[in-house]
């Protein structure tokens, strides 16, 4: 289009250089004319350049996300009598990445999340908003963020996508003891301290549990109850290639937010350790929860611990394949054994990096109950 009126404005330029005999009227027509197309021209270059510059340098805006599917086939059983069989199906999670570039300084992150596949009253799923903060760069080593973030602990809280981890289900350490996933909404700093050290610390929005329920506690920042806010600190260290080492202490001046009559202070301590070797990997975690005060909280919740080690072996680089074994305790504090163990053995194939197909068995027990089967399950991150 372009091309036809550059060639009709050369042509009318023409018949005005060769016809100087052309009456004044008509002369002033065909340069109305002229300065028309020519106006049309300059218009069209400029929102066609535009929208190359707009296509040539990077989006401020970018979508991403993940999801998994998972097929659960356990059996119970109790004092060596089978008691339950379980055979699930379930589109666990499906989650939406929205992020913005306001500047070079400042950004949106945010995190929508569906839980098994529907929502809705009376039913089994639930909608959820695990992230949604800006952040800031104060400089080239630190930044600060402020609105609803996941919190600074563990392995799997703020790094949980499907290809990112051995086994179909998160485990049930950081699951029951931290407890992943774990958002809440505040402040925080995060930044370099030396070469090879980061830290994270933030003040948010706490748990509320009366009865010391650990995950049961977690209110989600939706009208959340304020009396008492947490703060948490992390130091990592990951100077050496391919190991990862951190600390992480949170402390909750009172869990049950004003609701007992005894304040019920809380302290979280959690680190663990990441080494990979080549094809050889190996992950160690230990948390424990202390809870002061306790009563009235539920006998032996004063004490919560649990921690697990895993190792991995890639045989190829889209094969791998896992053990690991669990152990954690919910009512540490009292003299009843209550300590619950799961030992999950598996593979991880990733026929694209983004994309991996998990499947494990899985042994369970606590006490005279055993918990036996396998899972299954497809997963995908963008």
């Amino acid at each position: 289009m372009n091309q036809q009126k550059q060639t009709l404005i050369c042509t009318a330029l023409a018949t005005l250089a060769s016809t100087p005999a052309l009456a004044n009227n008509e002369v002033d027509e065909l340069r109305q004319q002229v300065e028309s197309l020519q106006n049309q021209l300059n218009q069209t270059t400029s929102a066609v350049e535009g929208m190359m510059k707009q296509g040539s340098g990077p989006s401020t805006t970018t979508i991403g996300g993940y999801g998994e599917l998972h097929y659960n086939n356990i059996e119970t059983e109790t004092g060596g009598v089978v008691t339950g069989k379980s055979k699930d199906i379930d589109f666990h999670r499906f989650v939406l990445f929205f992020n913005h570039d306001f500047s070079d300084r400042v950004r949106l992150y945010s995190e929508l999340e569906l839980e098994h596949s529907i929502s809705g009253e009376g039913q089994v799923g639930e909608i959820e908003l695990e992230q949604a903060y800006i952040e800031f760069d104060i400089n080239e080593k630190h930044t600060a963020k402020g609105g609803l973030f996941l919190v600074p602990v563990g392995i799997i809280n703020e790094t949980h996508e499907p290809p990112t981890f051995y086994g179909v289900e998160r485990n049930p350490v950081e699951k029951n003891i931290i407890p992943a996933t774990w958002w809440e909404a505040g402040a925080g700093l995060s930044g370099e301290l030396a070469p090879g050290w980061g830290y994270d610390i933030a003040m948010h929005s706490g748990l509320n549990s009366t009865t010391g329920d650990i995950r049961g506690g977690r209110q989600k920042v939706g009208k959340a109850t304020a009396n008492d806010w947490a703060l948490t600190g992390r130091i990592k260290y990951t100077g050496i290639a391919g190991a990862e080492l951190a600390l992480t202490a949170q402390n909750q001046t009172d869990l049950a937010q004003g609701a007992n009559a005894d304040t019920n202070s809380a302290t979280l301590i959690e680190t663990h350790a990441i080494w990979n070797n080549g094809p050889f990997g190996v992950k160690a975690l230990y948390a424990m929860w202390d809870i002061d005060g306790a009563a009235p909280m539920a006998v032996g919740k004063n004490e919560q611990e649990g921690y697990y080690i895993e190792g991995s072996w890639k045989v190829r680089s889209d094969l791998g394949v896992f053990a690991r074994f669990n152990a954690w305790d919910k009512s540490a504090g009292d003299t009843t054994d209550s300590e619950e163990e799961q030992t999950n053995i598996g593979l991880n194939w990733w026929p694209h990096e983004d994309v991996v197909v998990k499947f494990d068995i899985e042994s369970y027990e606590k006490g005279n109950t055993e918990k036996n089967g396998y899972n299954a399950g497809i997963g995908y991150q963008f």
